[in-house]
């Protein structure tokens, strides 16, 4: 048995039963995070484009957009549905990269499609799943470090795994069946981190056409297309010879598909995000807010912050642009300055009239990131703050908050949702949410979760 076909046991054969009571416990919690983040990006300009780009071209569906009125097919709404959770950077991280914005969307949306509701157990199972598979697609791609060195932007070329193996999941596919999906699923692989450079939408993209083209995918798998038995082979063609290199500098590393199958559930390292920020300036973000309370200074004190990172982050996080929306949440500086000037770093520290602020631009300009060649691409910085009176303070938060070492607390979690969710929703629905969501089981109205996530339910 070759890792694609072992990868199509698992997903079918794996029980709820088998899935640890914590591995569960946290899908729960990341499947309302989720909802949360996808619920306050709904009416974003972006996810609206992305929605007005496909009512034009197609007949309205049953499938439920959430945070709106409209329905669309299941693809389509697994596509804008998945762009708006990731829309406002406050989806999870640490698995495909951005797994929920992917895996959710998709599960969901392949809900209808089925001839009978699935109950909460057979959503969470999926769940899990999927988050699992598209993890270790991006680990056997040598991790993301490398995979994103290269050029690509994991959360699409690796997350399409997983939403495929959820929908098949959730479609009661037999073994062939999902491997030919997963299979499928490798052809319509892609996202290239080209936005870096600019702030584009496409960084949104990279969440909802995995999430489409899984599902799209395992429906394919479903009516009997077949995918490339091969697909993961060290052959001309085979995704990680193509996505990962081969030879001398390969990053490949195929072990990782099946490693511990079963028994490391790739969900447990994922973080929920405290910040409307790119996952990498989380940690910076907590030192900062220790130095100010070390020194007993606020933000308006600081003469200089000294940012002592990994090469990768520099590469990624270093940017000073913050003409959009996309490229403020990249930027490390940024978070750094409305951390301090502000207090926060939540969607409110993101207007446009907060990242044109003078004050914030002239605290950017007194922030400096250099490589420490001792660190590796994904260890946490070293910052120091000085502040006007010219004392200083150094610390690196090697546990940023948010990560599975150091989660939010059940009541900060649901805060953040609330405070997304009624973006878009009234308070009863987004209470009847809360109480759905964190007891998830089998006893969960699947039909009832998905009529909330509408207004007017």
């Amino acid at each position: 048995m070759n890792a694609l076909h072992a990868l199509a046991w698992f997903v079918c054969d794996t029980p709820f039963a088998a899935i640890p009571e914590a591995v569960v416990g946290k899908a729960r919690r990341h499947f309302l995070d989720t909802l949360g983040a996808a619920l306050a990006g709904a009416d974003t300009e972006l996810t609206q484009r992305c929605l007005r780009a496909l009512l034009c071209s197609e007949p309205a569906g049953e499938v439920v957009v959430w945070g709106g009125t409209q329905r669309l097919s299941a693809r389509s709404a697994a596509l804008v549905n998945g762009v708006a959770a990731h829309a406002l950077e406050l989806d999870d991280a640490g698995g495909c990269d951005h797994s929920g914005a992917v895996v959710v969307p998709a599960l969901l949306a392949v809900i209808p499609l089925r001839s009978t509701p699935p109950d909460g157990e057979a959503l969470l199972t999926a769940m899990v799943l999927g988050y699992d598979v598209a993890r270790r697609v991006l680990e056997a791609c040598g991790g993301y470090s490398p995979h994103n060195g290269a050029g690509w932007h994991s959360t699409g070329t690796c997350g399409v795994f997983g939403a495929a193996a959820a929908c098949a999941r959730l479609l009661e596919l037999n073994a062939d069946q999902t491997a030919h999906a997963l299979a499928l699923a490798a052809s319509m692989s892609g996202g290239l981190w080209s936005f870096i450079h600019d702030g584009a939408d496409s960084k949104k993209l990279h969440a909802g056409r995995p999430a489409e083209a899984g599902l799209l995918a395992a429906l394919l798998a479903r009516e009997g297309m077949r995918g490339p038995g091969q697909v993961f082979e060290d052959s001309w063609g085979g995704f990680l010879r193509t996505y990962a290199g081969s030879g001398v500098g390969a990053a490949a590393e195929p072990q990782a598909l099946t490693a511990e199958l079963g028994s490391v559930w790739k969900l447990a390292r994922c973080s929920i995000k405290p910040y409307a920020a790119c996952r990498g300036t989380h940690a910076a973000i907590d030192a900062v807010g220790a130095l100010l309370a070390e020194l007993g200074i606020d933000g308006t004190q600081v003469e200089r912050i000294d940012v002592r990172a990994s090469a990768f982050l520099v590469d990624m996080c270093a940017g000073v642009d913050t003409g959009t929306l996309a490229a403020a949440q990249m930027s490390l500086p940024y978070a750094l300055a409305v951390r301090c000037l502000r207090g926060s770093v939540g969607l409110d520290s993101y207007e446009g009239q907060v990242r044109a602020a003078p004050e914030v631009q002239r605290l950017m300009a007194a922030i400096r990131m250099g490589i420490e060649p001792s660190l590796a691409p994904l260890d946490e910085p070293f910052v120091q703050v000085t502040g006007a009176d010219g004392r200083s303070a150094t610390r690196q938060v090697k546990l940023a908050l948010g990560g599975p070492l150091n989660p939010l607390s059940d009541e900060a979690l649901i805060d953040k949702f609330r405070s997304l969710a009624i973006r878009a929703l009234p308070a009863a629905q987004v209470d009847g949410l809360v109480e759905l969501c964190m007891a998830l089981g089998a006893d969960t109205d699947v039909p009832r979760l998905l009529e909330l996530l509408q207004p007017g339910a």
